[in-house]
């Protein structure tokens, strides 16, 4: 399978790391033996094994600490991960380090763009102090690095702060509005207005089903195709269901078993050389 084309939108470079199916490493890699052992999504060890699994994409998540550095994190507190009941946003990085000293280390966007420099990257934004942060951080890895966040607001936010004279800007998916937007327009069967409310997105990264009703819909799929934006599901782990949305035409997999999803689906989900 390979992506949309449409011949008026050339595709992003974070595309070209893979042929589709994308698999997208949610928060990194943590097997059973990793848990076990203390290990936790978003933590350097998770991405490492990511990275040694073979995925090309690893989907992760952005909050900013009391001290300004962007850090890997999904949650804005850290009760679940280190049952620590205070905010991301409260705790400074050297704190955050020490605490996840023994959770498979923190890993700040800084340290991730430079540890891993053939992974590319999709980063939601979850805090909106985060966005601009994001954007500076990114802005020399524009290429490998895909922005979203459930608000378009900051989604817009963190682009604007990665602009940078003669570079390409991120790519993008849409957030939340954007989403509702398109959901309308794929009702109403045109072509023109869904390519509108997709102009300047990327990717739309959405579930199957939400609230017991289904969001993905061979229309939508057909109609995001021939506006050359791609349609990414999230979050599937099972194999059967990874194969049955590829064969309908998903582009990429958001999954916690992507060492499993590349096995599934057979994706060249390795750096190209």
């Amino acid at each position: 399978m390979t992506r949309p084309s449409d011949p008026a939108r050339a595709p992003h470079p974070w595309f070209t790391a893979s042929e589709a199916p994308r698999v997208l490493a949610h928060r990194g890699l943590v097997s059973a033996d990793a848990a076990r052992d203390g290990v936790v999504e978003n933590s350097f060890a998770a991405v490492a094994a990511a990275h040694a699994a073979g995925v090309a994409y690893v989907e992760s998540d952005c909050h900013l600490t009391a001290d300004g550095a962007v850090v890997l994190f999904h949650d804005d507190d850290l009760a679940r991960v280190a049952g620590d009941p205070r905010r991301i946003a409260d705790v400074r990085v050297r704190e955050l380090e020490a605490l996840m000293s023994d959770r498979g280390g923190l890993l700040t966007l800084t340290q991730a763009l430079e540890a891993f420099p053939d992974l590319h990257w999709n980063l939601d934004v979850k805090a909106a102090a985060a966005a601009t942060p994001v954007g500076v951080g990114v802005a020399r890895d524009s290429e490998r690095v895909l922005i979203t966040s459930f608000s378009d607001d900051r989604r817009r936010e963190a682009l604007a702060a990665a602009i940078r004279p003669g570079a390409v800007r991120p790519a993008t998916s849409a957030g939340r509005s954007t989403i509702i937007r398109l959901l309308a327009a794929v009702a109403s069967g045109s072509s023109a207005l869904v390519a509108r409310v997709l102009s300047g997105i990327d990717a739309v990264q959405i579930p199957e089903r939400h609230a017991g009703v289904a969001v993905l819909t061979d229309r939508l799929l057909r109609l995001t195709a021939a506006a050359g934006v791609e349609v990414h599901v999230w979050t599937v782990n099972d194999i059967t269901t990874m194969q049955e949305l590829v064969r309908r035409g998903v582009h990429g997999i958001v999954t916690d078993r992507a060492d499993v999803a590349l096995r599934a689906l057979d994706a060249p989900d390795r750096p190209r050389g």
